[in-house]
């Protein structure tokens, strides 16, 4: 009953917090603030650079965040270009996953909060972007999720309904974009979740492993269980 399988990047597919990690901790040293352990940044991540920029000015006691939010973002921003997909990597048994999707003659896109000019090449470094037809991110669709902009550009650039997509995501960023887009909705339970339970936002099931994702799209969880 559908074409296309929509899946977020950061948390869903890609363990992106070392890198994420490690390019903030340069931009708050480069702003003479101090370090954040890597697992306070990772609560960080889901909703964008900027914001995920400014929590961790506001997490270092920083009481000039807004005024130094644009030189932030600039050092961020040079920093990550450096380390993106440095230590990024594929949660377990994606690559697998994402190749019976294709076999299964679905269509796939990659829809994430993070900007174009970080998303190629991380796709390119870690090897999954052979399996995508389209990639769409923030600065791409005019909106980051939870807004159903980005998944409703995915669905044009498929040329499918937004009915014959289902979302595969981490986060309530991708349960409410999904929701509002009026696609089917699958979550991860091991991503970055912003410390809220995924259990409670409404999703069709969640999932330990994206290989278990694909069971249930395709059907081997239903006919296993007969």
């Amino acid at each position: 009953m559908f074409k296309a399988v929509l899946l977020d990047l950061d948390g869903t597919l890609l363990d992106t917090a070392p890198d994420l990690a490690a390019a903030a901790n340069l931009m708050l040293a480069e702003q003479g603030l101090a370090p954040l352990p890597a697992g306070v940044i990772r609560g960080f991540i889901g909703r964008g650079i900027a914001h995920l920029v400014e929590s961790c000015l506001q997490a270092s006691g920083n009481p000039l965040a807004c005024a130094r939010l644009e030189p932030a973002l600039r050092s961020f921003g040079a920093h990550y270009a450096r380390v993106n997909g440095r230590e990024s990597r594929p949660y377990a048994g994606v690559p697998e996953a994402l190749a019976r999707l294709r076999n299964a003659s679905l269509r796939l896109a990659c829809v994430t909060n993070k900007a174009q000019a970080f998303t190629a090449p991380l796709l390119d470094k870690t090897g999954l972007a052979p399996y995508f037809d389209a990639v769409v991110t923030a600065d791409q669709a005019g909106a980051r999720k939870p807004h159903p902009a980005p998944f409703l550009h995915a669905c044009e650039a498929l040329a499918v309904a937004p009915a014959e997509a289902a979302v595969i995501g981490d986060s309530a960023n991708d349960a409410e974009g999904a929701r509002a887009a009026g696609c089917r909705l699958l979550l991860v339970s091991y991503g970055y979740n912003e410390g809220r339970d995924v259990a409670g936002l409404g999703a069709e099931a969640v999932v330990a492993t994206l290989g278990e994702a694909v069971d249930r799209l395709l059907g081997a969880g239903a006919a296993s269980a007969i």
